[in-house]
Formats: structure tokens, sequence, C-alpha cells
């Protein structure tokens, strides 16, 4: 009985091997080549901006601290104050946020 040598074949030249493999990405998945730039980098909105400085300085612990900013705020009456810890805790976490809303809108019924 013969034995016969088949070399294994390479994705560039196999018919099965190219029909399987996965096409490349054309570019990654987080480049921000469509982000506007200014002299000195990408254009961050200034929610966007506090809400990674609020990050860094508290970690995961940020959106419930902004949350606690915003409650403070609506506390004093500050609405200005109250709707931009707000948006930095949207930013943080969407859900987290919303329920704020919600309890806040709430109260303001149960108050009036």
């Amino acid at each position: 009985m013969p034995l016969r040598f088949a070399a294994a074949r390479t994705p560039a030249t196999s018919a099965i091997a190219r029909v399987l493999a996965r096409k490349a990405l054309r570019r990654p998945a987080n480049d921000n080549g469509d982000m506007p730039y200014a002299a000195s980098g990408p254009i961050i909105d200034p929610a966007m901006r506090a809400a990674l400085r609020h990050f860094a300085a508290h970690g995961l612990a940020a959106a419930g601290m902004a949350r606690q900013e915003a409650e403070r705020a609506h506390a004093a009456g500050e609405a200005d104050a109250c709707r931009w810890w707000i948006e930095v805790c949207r930013t943080l976490d969407g859900r987290l946020a919303h329920r704020l809303e919600r309890s806040l809108a709430m109260r303001e019924l149960l108050t009036h």
C-alpha cells in the first residue's frame, strides 16, 4: 500500500480556508478618526471631561458620588449644579442617572 504526501494548505491557497477566514476590520473599533480636533487635541465635551476627572478621583464609586452631589445640590435649591451633576452621573452610569432623575421628580411631586 503506497503512502502519498499531501502538503498542508495555507489560507492563501485554500478555497475553504479563505471562505472560513474572518475578514479583518478596516480600522479599530476605538479609533476616533471622525472626532473633531482642536489645535491641542480632540475636542471633548465638558461633561465628559468632568466625568473623566471625577472617575480619576473616585474610581468605581464616581457615579455614586456624582449622584450624592446632585442630591445635595437639589436639596440646596441649586438647579444648575443639580443638572450638571446629573449629566456627570449620566456620563458614568446612565441607568443610575435615570433612577436619580425619577427620584428627584417624585420628590418634587410630593413636596408640591
